[in-house]
């Protein structure tokens, strides 16, 4: 049983005329009479009286024609889906992004991608870099954006945007009015840092490597779960952090916290996605949104 055969019997239901059906559809009259006699034929069930001139539905007929009418629907919502997928009528988007990127960077662009495509769903989970990185392999996220390196090679990474880390204190904090500071001296202080797979202290501390300072577990006055969290322990004077300029922002206009007078160097936000699984349209479309300007002109020209 194919559509095409439901198509046409329901049209010899409708008119109760296999002349006026096949006029309707664009056939033969030899191949709308074919497909009604293939059904009949095929589930040994009679359709169709002839009476007279004319032709009715039999009882099988008439019950036949409700389940025919309902597959044809389905089929013509599933064939509404796909066209609307593939134009951004609808669908849905899962995102995992790092704590800064879907705290401070990623939300004015979710903003604009929903404005431009307000039928598309999307999900937004946050989490650490590492974590993230095993949400887009797992498939569990389409698109993950993380600040942090990711070397794996079933993941591709593409930068989308630049930060900076900033190096901050709180305001009672016995660095927090100097103009200059050598770096052998933040080792005599204890610091506030991120958990374990965080870009943001992987980043920090490799960072703090190039400048020939090393920190350790022994100088970790706190290891917190978040931004926020590290922030506030760090203006209540737990001790030095290193975080996004991104983040370090209110407390520095409100000046809770001060920058420390050190060149930290910057950063890149990346997009990854599954080397080996194709990105939805909708996927495609934030990236292309999220892409500095010239990278966007760079990508609608492909």
């Amino acid at each position: 049983m194919t559509l095409e055969q439901l198509r046409i019997f329901i049209a010899v239901a409708e008119r109760e005329h296999v002349t006026r059906a096949a006029t309707a559809l664009g056939l033969t009259q030899s191949a709308v009479s074919s497909a009604v006699a293939a059904l009949e034929s095929r589930h040994d069930a009679r359709l169709f009286d002839r009476v007279g001139r004319h032709i009715e539905l039999t009882a099988a007929g008439r019950a036949f024609l409700v389940e025919a009418r309902a597959v044809l629907a389905r089929a013509e919502a599933a064939e509404l889906v796909l066209s609307e997928l593939g134009t951004l009528g609808r669908g849905t988007l899962t995102v995992h992004a790092s704590q800064t990127i879907a705290s401070y960077w990623l939300p004015s662009r979710l903003v604009e991608f929903r404005k431009t495509y307000p039928k598309i769903e999307v999900r937004l989970a946050a989490g650490n870099t590492e974590t993230v990185a095993q949400a887009v392999l797992d498939g569990a996220a389409d698109l993950g954006f993380v600040e942090g390196a990711v070397r794996n090679a079933a993941l591709t990474a593409r930068e989308v945007g630049r930060d900076r880390l900033v190096l901050v204190v709180g305001a009672s904090h016995p660095l927090a009015k100097r103009r200059r500071v050598a770096m052998v001296e933040l080792g005599d202080h204890p610091w506030v840092v991120r958990e374990p797979g965080s870009g943001t202290r992987s980043e920090m501390e490799a960072a703090l490597s190039g400048l020939k300072l090393s920190i350790h577990d022994r100088d970790f006055a706190l290891e917190l779960p978040s931004n926020e969290a590290v922030r506030a322990a760090i203006e209540a004077g737990a001790g030095i952090g290193g975080m996004s300029e991104l983040v370090a922002a209110p407390g520095l206009a409100a000046g809770t916290l001060h920058r420390l007078p050190v060149d930290m160097p910057g950063r890149s936000f990346l997009a990854l996605r599954h080397r080996e699984r194709r990105l939805s349209k909708a996927g495609e479309a934030l990236m292309v949104l999220c892409m500095p300007a010239r990278g966007r002109t760079k990508t609608n020209s492909r």
